[in-house]
């Protein structure tokens, strides 16, 4: 049977990859420590499985519309709303709510690339963004950022990268593999590139904005970059919903918005809505499940970088968000190797860095316990020495 062509030029998910390998071997009684997955361990807040019980129980079993409940795209604009220094006033007709962030970043890819056009990604990056573009026959600019840098990208490496053809930026911040947060300076100096080149969309991927631990902002304080901003975010990661499959995209310009309402009415018609009901619950309900969270990272954090600075020449950043660190192994060699290694002697799972564009580094989640951090740390240490 025939295969297009756009399925074969694309890469699998290396992160789902190394998760699935770890689970066979886990099933075949091997004691493996994943750290492939970016996905919380904790359960969902108990106030949020009850909506969605009461959704079963209340019947909201059928089609809703496209773009989302009324209510939960109110929900999501009140929150945005809320963001620190949000300079946009957003309302229920700027969202899109999609089956994950993941949905709603292919929607937007699909609904502003054309086959020839440029989209700039700094690298590394989460191993999905080039794929996506792939799909849509755009032409993925990769740039390499620097590790001095903490891999953020810098306003000339961004001049460079901007072309006649340029019609995407995708920054992630907290970034997704390296947990770097640009900071408000880093973010007005890219601005002050962007406004050189006024058709170029920004699609800010901020999901892992309520896992920070060092103050931050969006770009929705940039209030002069409404029209060609696209925000997206969703409740997977803040509320360990995952696999609620809940996410959204964001923006001013309605007929943008518009687009995306309509490739997704021939995609999937409708988020699932009990899922829907569940998310609504999770913005609009007590958020101090979000704050217990995040300082269960930070103590994740800390132990990790700690143990990570006991292993002599391991290089990294200790990160300001999201969950991962994002050690250079070169001195061992590649990710691909050291990657293999750790999964095959020492029985830890982690994701080479050249899925995410930086081949000499490998990625830690630490969206595991703190005895599972110690063992993975303990085996890690001991191969690399």
């Amino acid at each position: 049977m025939q295969i297009a062509q756009r399925i074969l030029k694309i890469e699998a998910s290396q992160s789902l990859v190394m998760a699935a390998r770890a689970k066979a071997m886990k099933a075949a009684g091997i004691d493996v420590v994943s750290m492939s997955l970016g996905e919380p361990d904790m359960d969902t807040p108990a106030h949020i499985r009850r909506a969605a019980q009461e959704a079963v129980d209340n019947h909201w079993s059928h089609y809703g519309p496209v773009a989302g409940t009324p209510t939960l795209r109110e929900a999501v604009a009140n929150y945005q709303n809320g963001v620190n220094g949000n300079a946009i006033p957003w309302i229920a007709d700027d969202v899109l709510v999609s089956a994950g962030a993941k949905m709603a970043i292919y929607n937007a890819i699909q609904a502003a690339v054309n086959p020839g056009d440029e989209v700039v990604i700094p690298m590394p990056s989460w191993v999905s963004y080039t794929e996506m573009v792939k799909l849509a026959d755009g032409v993925v600019v990769p740039v390499q950022t620097k590790y001095e840098n903490r891999y953020c990208l810098t306003p000339d490496e961004l001049r460079k990268a901007l072309t006649p053809k340029t019609r995407m930026l995708i920054l992630c911040s907290p970034n997704n593999p390296t947990g770097s947060v640009y900071s408000k300076e880093e973010l007005n100096a890219l601005m002050r590139v962007l406004r050189e080149f006024p058709d170029v969309y920004v699609l800010s991927d901020e999901i892992y904005n309520e896992i920070i631990y060092e103050p931050a902002m969006s770009l929705s304080n940039f209030a002069d970059f409404a029209e060609r901003l696209i925000i997206i975010n969703g409740v997977s990661k803040a509320y360990a919903m995952t696999g609620y499959r809940i996410g959204w995209l964001m923006s001013k310009n309605k007929a943008f918005v518009n687009a995306c309402i309509r490739l997704q009415g021939q995609q999937v018609t409708c988020a699932t809505m009990i899922a829907q009901k569940a998310a609504e619950a999770a913005l609009t309900g007590d958020q101090e499940c979000v704050a217990q969270m995040r300082q269960v990272f930070a103590r994740r954090r800390d132990l990790i970088c700690q143990l990570a600075s006991e292993i002599r020449n391991l290089k990294f950043h200790h990160p300001q968000g999201a969950f991962y660190i994002f050690p250079d192994v070169s001195p061992w060699g590649t990710g691909d190797e050291i990657a293999e290694r750790l999964l095959e002697q020492a029985h830890v799972a982690v994701v080479s860095g050249s899925a995410f564009g930086c081949p000499s580094c490998i990625r830690l989640s630490y969206a595991i316990s703190e005895d599972e951090i110690r063992t993975a740390m303990s085996r890690i240490a001991a191969l690399l020495k």
